[in-house]
């Protein structure tokens, strides 16, 4: 099971960090249409366009990437007062009452409606330069179809946990800062208080 749970974290990453990279895309060319139309007076007819499907692109396909990080919002102050196996069994219950529904929802309704764009080869009603956009449709199957993936792993988890009572190793390769103060629990500044806020340069008053 484990075995399971690693094979789809490295697909979902592979996948997280290859899309990653359409923000440098929508920032640069956000910044051409500030240039061009603030120092030039020659404003595009696609910069719009373009910084919606890529972001809408990274936000849908992301999803994955995201849940496999345990990084989505949630009000944990109740869940983090659990146990590690009680937690599990309620994630575990969550998900097939709540997560795989919507998603397979979302699949469904989402390729239909993907379908019917592809059919006539949509094109944007915003855009005057007529910026296709029923590839950008198909992305909202795809993202789906990677979080069911994804909900998988999850449920692996959830069933080994409820076993050895421990959560399994996540995959970590981008730490929140405040994650990182609540592991490290305040040692940089016991160890040299001179690299606190508060005591950086000085007593000058």
């Amino acid at each position: 099971m484990l075995q399971v749970i690693h094979l789809i974290d490295r697909l979902t990453t592979w996948v997280g960090r290859s899309f990653a990279w359409l923000i440098l895309l929508m920032a640069f060319g956000m910044g051409y249409e500030v240039l061009s139309r603030y120092l030039f007076n020659a404003p595009t007819a696609w910069a719009y366009d373009m910084s919606y499907i890529l972001y809408g692109t990274l936000f849908m396909v992301g999803g994955a990437y995201t849940l496999s990080r345990n990084a989505h919002v949630r009000g944990d102050f109740l869940y983090r007062l659990w146990k590690p196996r009680t937690q599990a069994i309620v994630e575990l219950i969550l998900y097939f009452i709540f997560f795989f529904p919507g998603i397979l929802a979302l699949i469904i309704a989402g390729g239909k409606y993907a379908s019917r764009s592809w059919q006539y080869m949509e094109t944007s009603v915003f855009s005057p330069a007529g910026v296709p956009i029923f590839h950008f449709k198909t992305m909202l199957v795809v993202g789906a179809v990677l979080l069911f993936i994804q909900g998988i792993a999850q449920v692996c988890r959830c069933i080994v946990c409820i076993r050895s009572g421990e959560w399994p190793a996540d995959v970590r390769d981008v730490t929140e800062l405040e994650d990182q103060l609540l592991e490290s629990g305040g040692q940089d500044f016991t160890d040299n208080p001179e690299t606190h806020p508060s005591t950086a340069g000085g007593n000058e008053r």
